[in-house]
């Protein structure tokens, strides 16, 4: 259903600027089939999160990571139903884990630490992680993204050792982390999909 009304509306922006060939229109359809396809999987990430009792940890996660998730990137998953489950699976299940989950302050230093050496290592290989349907090709671009990917995560991590409450501080720094995981060269193997910069290349 998602797909046909993306599609429509393609091929009306299409007939409407006759300067969109066929390699924008994909990419055009691609970004509605993002923006249009938010809304049912927004909709229905909340309402599990309300039925498991973790709503107000999901919502609070959802606010806090979209920094890091929108300057690093990551995979996307192929279809809709795969991305509604993915999307899922990602915020209550650290959301779960985070209310369950105790660290002493031992732990949780050398994880905050050896997860921030391993994330800022990611991130200069990977961040922005793009996708080959929507691809970052500007280099000055991708710096800013990627500054802001350093700058984000630091402050994620820094915040989940400082903060008192466990769970807030389990969220953030598991959410950190599993964010990250998204971004890497293994992740994109596992779910098939290409860097845009490897394939179109930088411009």
């Amino acid at each position: 259903m998602i797909d046909k009304i993306c599609t429509f509306l393609t091929k009306k922006i299409q007939k409407e600027m006759s300067d969109i060939d066929e390699e924008k229109a994909e990419i055009i359809n691609y970004g509605l089939q993002n923006i249009i396809g938010e809304i049912p999987k927004i909709f229905l990430l909340f309402f599990i999160s309300w039925i498991l009792g973790i709503l107000k940890e999901v919502l609070f996660m959802f606010i806090v990571l979209l920094p890091y998730r929108g300057s690093s990137g990551g995979f996307h998953l192929k279809t809709h139903m795969g991305c509604i489950i993915g999307t899922s699976l990602f915020y209550c299940g650290i959301a779960f884990f985070s209310k369950n989950l105790v660290l002493n302050e031992t732990i949780k230093y050398l994880v905050v630490t050896g997860g921030w050496i391993f994330g800022m290592i990611m991130i200069k290989l990977y961040a922005p992680a793009d996708t080959e349907n929507v691809p970052i090709l500007s280099k000055k671009e991708r710096k800013k993204k990627q500054i802001m990917s350093y700058l984000t995560f630091s402050i994620g991590m820094i915040a989940g050792l400082c903060i008192k409450d466990n769970v807030i501080s389990n969220i953030l720094i598991l959410g950190n982390l599993v964010q990250t995981l998204n971004i890497t060269k293994l992740a994109y193997k596992i779910t098939k999909n290409k860097y845009g910069y490897e394939v179109y290349g930088l411009s």
